[in-house]
């Protein structure tokens, strides 16, 4: 096969707001030969998929969106997941990338071929594509994760993952248990509680819920938004109370008491909220703020206070055929049975969600599995030519996706351009820039959050199967200067056939 036989120079595997930026940069950076690929029908990625009662952004809309395409319409601080979905939408049309995505197409595997220096996707329909270069654009929020349980596949009512919600279901009237208290719980408790019958709550951790700044968009906000400098400032606001809510928060937390502050501004709103001390009790986390994802939102703990909703903390013993059975004995009955048990994020299988094999047949889990989760900058693995992650291991850092994501992408195109300047059709990181990388997370975590005492008690999904957290321990704007300056040395580029 020659370089010309190759089906594209670049495919992007995820048409969430990932593949969409990178198809956007690629674009405007004159590599134009490139195919995103989905195994959806439609954009939006998270916010395709994710349909909920409730579902909506968890950070100011100033904040997460592109900063090449700033929206001057959302309804909300925090836009509902219907605006997310069509932006997504929107910039598609805006920037003409239809035309490039194939959509009903799951990525099986993918395997490096060393003589061509192109990748081999399989299809999940039998069909194989190449591309010169590979971009895994799949995030992380993608996989839902299934509670083991006893006695789960028995039930015999409507079983549904809040992240394939069926809006055939009619609540009204039903008995509705639901597994979980994580972030996308605490959006769904408060819509479908006043609808139900009954709702029990299962809570196994609870989780930290803070209030939200949230309120409608009043016009005078919105003509501000449309004055130049107005979205600048606003979106600088919105970037600085992002970031100390987590990022300085979480990875200085050793330094700064900003999460010591939060926790009490998170005990006041608890108590605010709950009227019965004993349900207050079983509803206050015993780890700190940090350890595990945070909620927030205005209404989920005084949900709390209705009648028709009951709070078990006791572990579920099993799943029967009409409801759930704690290990107190008490069965709760259950018309409807609703999952919130999240997303498999640090787990094998999920990053990327296709077997991926590269020099030597090197396995990308298999090498996770054997050295940690680890990836240069977040974006590239030794022995993997070719590959760029899109917020791989130490590429999140709890800052808004969008920031990361056109800082990652800036990273990618430095080394395309590069190649595409010396005529290279291989690009390596190198063992020993990325062993540095590593060692260099590795030695801030001291400071961060995750490793106070009181974490081991969060069941967080942040820490992975080698206990470690591959979040990465910086500030923003460290990441995105380093995503501009990086040492192209760190890479190594050749030429097939030379």
């Amino acid at each position: 096969m020659s370089s010309d036989a190759i089906d594209h120079q670049v495919i992007v595997v995820g048409a969430g707001f990932s593949g969409i930026g990178a198809a956007i940069k690629l674009r405007k950076a004159g590599f134009d030969d490139f195919l995103i690929v989905d195994e959806a029908d439609g954009v939006g990625g998270t916010w395709h998929w994710n349909t909920y009662p409730g579902v909506a952004v968890d950070i100011p809309s100033f904040s997460y969106q592109f900063s090449f395409d700033q929206r001057a319409s959302w309804s909300r601080v925090y836009a509902p997941g219907r605006e997310l979905k069509a932006y997504a939408e929107s910039c598609v049309d805006k920037y003409e990338l239809w035309s490039r995505i194939r959509f009903g197409t799951t990525i099986t595997d993918a395997e490096f071929d060393e003589d061509l220096h192109c990748w081999r996707l399989h299809t999940g329909d039998g069909a194989e594509l190449t591309a010169r270069f590979l971009i895994s654009a799949t995030g992380v929020l993608t996989r839902p994760k299934l509670p083991d349980i006893p006695g789960i596949a028995d039930f015999g009512g409507v079983t549904m993952h809040t992240s394939r919600w069926d809006h055939g279901q009619d609540l009204r009237g039903k008995h509705v248990a639901i597994i979980g208290t994580g972030a996308s719980a605490v959006q769904v408790i408060p819509e479908i509680a006043p609808m139900v019958e009954r709702l029990t709550v299962f809570q196994r951790t609870p989780i930290w819920c803070l209030p939200r700044p949230d309120l409608p968009l009043p016009k005078p906000v919105r003509l501000a938004l449309r004055v130049p400098g107005g979205r600048t400032l606003t979106r600088l606001i919105s970037h600085t109370y992002v970031e100390f809510t987590f990022p300085i928060s979480a990875h200085y937390y050793g330094t700064l008491p900003i999460a010591k502050l939060a926790e009490r501004a998170g005990l006041a709103h608890l108590r605010r909220q709950v009227a019965d001390p004993a349900i207050r009790e079983k509803l206050t986390p015993r780890y700190g703020l940090g350890c595990k994802r945070p909620g927030f939102s205005n209404d989920y703990l005084a949900t709390f206070n209705r009648d028709n909703v009951v709070l078990e903390t006791d572990p579920i013993q099993e799943i029967t055929a009409t409801g759930i059975r704690a290990s107190s004995g008490i069965e709760h009955p259950a018309d409807v049975l609703i999952l919130a048990t999240g997303f498999k994020v640090m787990e094998s299988g999920n990053m990327p969600t296709y077997d991926l094999r590269g020099v030597g047949g090197r396995d990308l889990e298999k090498w996770w599995d054997d050295n940690r989760l680890q990836a240069y900058e977040g974006v590239s693995v030794p022995g993997f030519p070719n590959f760029f992650s899109i917020i791989g291991p130490y590429g999140y850092n709890g800052s808004s996706y969008f920031a990361l994501i056109e800082y990652q992408v800036r990273h990618i195109l430095r080394c395309l351009r590069q190649a595409r300047a010396a005529d290279a059709t291989l690009v390596e990181v190198t063992e020993a820039a990325n062993d540095r990388f590593f060692q260099e997370m590795l030695a801030r975590r001291d400071g961060q959050v995750f490793w106070q005492d009181s974490c081991a008690l969060a069941n967080s999904y942040y820490f992975d199967a080698h206990g470690d957290v591959p979040l990465r321990p910086s500030t923003t704007a460290e990441a995105a200067w380093r995503s501009g300056h990086f040492d192209l040395s760190d890479y190594r580029f050749a030429t097939s056939g030379r």
